[in-house]
């Protein structure tokens, strides 16, 4: 395996942590500004690397998408987490990400990371288990997601209706305002992160 093969392994791991989540292939080499091949060449590679005993994570793919996830042999590791992370109270990212959820969401996880300026996927995953938000499908785009509020959401805080947050139309309007102002600069559209 020469140089470049390891670099480009070496950033499709990095955007698939980032990620997070599924990634086609022809995402990956549009992201990294290579052709399809070198993808899955570079794939093969990682997945090699990744299946070494001594790692914690390693490759799934399905169809034309590939995931990063942890080995299954640390499954108890995972739900020991899971279950501390279940028992403490939200983490001032899980309440900020939670707020941008009700007031700007249905939004993306990209949306969510540029508001915040940091990685959501984690917390993301975390609300997603406390079953405080829920995921779709993206209308907007094939193979993405957006994230909203749930029903145990609004349920725990006693509201019948997302609209029934404090000062809900304000904070909708400053989410819109945000929207606007990143499309009007060069009088262009620009679609939404």
């Amino acid at each position: 395996m020469n140089q470049d093969q390891n670099n480009l392994s070496a950033a499709i791991e990095a955007l698939l942590f980032i990620y997070g989540e599924p990634v086609e292939i022809k995402k990956i080499a549009r992201t990294l500004k290579v052709e399809d091949l070198e993808v899955e060449e570079a794939l093969k590679n990682l997945w090699e690397d990744a299946a070494r005993e001594e790692r914690g994570i390693f490759l799934i793919r399905k169809e034309d998408s590939v995931q990063l996830v942890t080995k299954p042999q640390f499954a108890d590791l995972m739900q020991t987490i899971i279950k501390e992370d279940m028992q403490e109270n939200l983490t001032p990212a899980a309440l900020e990400t939670l707020s941008i959820v009700a007031y700007a969401g249905p939004i993306s996880r990209s949306e969510i990371e540029y508001i915040r300026g940091v990685n959501s996927s984690f917390t993301l995953r975390n609300l997603l288990l406390r079953g405080l938000v829920e995921r779709m499908p993206d209308a907007r785009r094939a193979n993405a997601y957006v994230y909203k509020p749930s029903m145990d959401f609004l349920a725990h805080l006693g509201l019948s209706k997302i609209d029934d947050l404090p000062e809900f139309p304000k904070f909708r309007e400053i989410v819109n305002q945000l929207w606007k102002k990143e499309v009007e600069p060069e009088n262009k559209e620009i679609p939404k992160p």
